[in-house]
């Protein structure tokens, strides 16, 4: 194949656009959810994260996980990082639950790192209904 210095220069210029136009993937803590027979438990690992820097709500059945992790990755002087692998920024993340919840027996614990979310099912009596 002859050499083509513009078909070169233009498939650099097209590996460069997808180099730019590519994100890394955003940060987001693993989570565990399970069930048991009276509640839900959601467990994140958190490292590095204080109780204010973490939001939970509870709307319509679904419970929402935020939070942000700063980046603690600065270039300052005599410092130069070779490589950097733990995630930083913000990220949430959504469950819907299968069943009500008792929205005020939920309680959340930070420890160790790891967030523990659990959500009492609610006890909803049956009711019985008349036919007229």
């Amino acid at each position: 194949m002859p050499c083509d210095p513009l078909r070169d220069l233009r498939a650099w210029q097209e590996r460069l656009e997808r180099l730019s136009t590519q994100h890394g993937t955003p940060w987001a803590p693993p989570m565990d959810v399970y069930e048991t027979t009276d509640r839900y438990v959601i467990t994140a690992e958190v490292p590095g994260l204080a109780r204010d820097q973490i939001e939970l709500a509870l709307q319509d059945n679904r419970l929402t996980i935020r939070g942000t992790r700063p980046a603690g990755v600065a270039e300052s002087a005599g410092r130069h990082y070779h490589q950097v692998e733990r995630g930083h920024g913000a990220f949430h993340r959504t469950f819907g639950l299968g069943a009500a919840v008792d929205a005020a027996g939920i309680t959340a614990d930070l420890r160790d790192g790891v967030l523990t979310v659990t959500l009492p099912k609610a006890v909803i009596p049956p009711r019985r209904i008349e036919v007229s």
